[in-house]
């Protein structure tokens, strides 16, 4: 008999697919603070914890998305839509700049495309069609960047200012008698 023995074939690992959580559709969290905030009335703004009631009136789970919630409202008032009168951080009495959120609405016009059998043809929107037409894409050179060059080497002040500037003071010092 011969020394050879059957080795069975290895398995390829089955890695099991993780399934990805589809996406919840709906206004973002941000969204729904600012409509929270321009349905108030209060004047002196709206603190953190009736923003909480009020999206859990909606809702809203405020206690699960807690760190969300304060995270949009810092970045809300760092981006300016909120004003902050009182407090700092998430913590305080939060306001809707109005001015801001004007300007936010607006959306950006968007080309179209429509395909056309095999092939995709892209149309400009409306108010570019009025007779504009595309001029070439610039690029832009990088120029190379230059050596640093050392700090020069700072001078220490002379000692004779030094005492100028003690005698100036004190004859100053001296000079008011009645």
């Amino acid at each position: 008999m011969s020394g050879v023995i059957a080795i069975p074939q290895a398995t390829p690992a089955t890695t099991t697919k993780k399934r990805s959580k589809p996406k919840k559709t709906g206004p973002t969290v941000s969204d729904r603070i600012l409509k929270v905030m321009s349905a108030s009335s209060d004047r002196s703004g709206v603190s953190l914890a009736a923003l909480k009631k009020y999206l859990a009136a909606s809702g809203y789970d405020a206690v699960k998305n807690n760190a969300r919630l304060k995270l949009a409202v810092r970045r809300l008032v760092a981006k300016g839509y909120l004003l902050q009168p009182k407090g700092t951080g998430a913590s305080g009495s939060f306001k809707i700049n109005k001015n801001k959120v004007v300007a936010k609405k607006k959306k950006p016009i968007k080309n179209k495309v429509k395909k056309v059998g095999a092939k995709k043809v892209r149309r400009a929107s409306p108010k570019k069609a009025a007779g504009a037409k595309k001029s070439p894409k610039k690029t832009k050179r990088k120029s190379p960047k230059k050596a640093k060059r050392p700090a020069a080497a700072k001078k220490p002040k002379s000692p004779r200012k030094t005492k100028r500037r003690l005698a100036k003071s004190t004859r100053a010092k001296a000079t008011p008698k009645k």
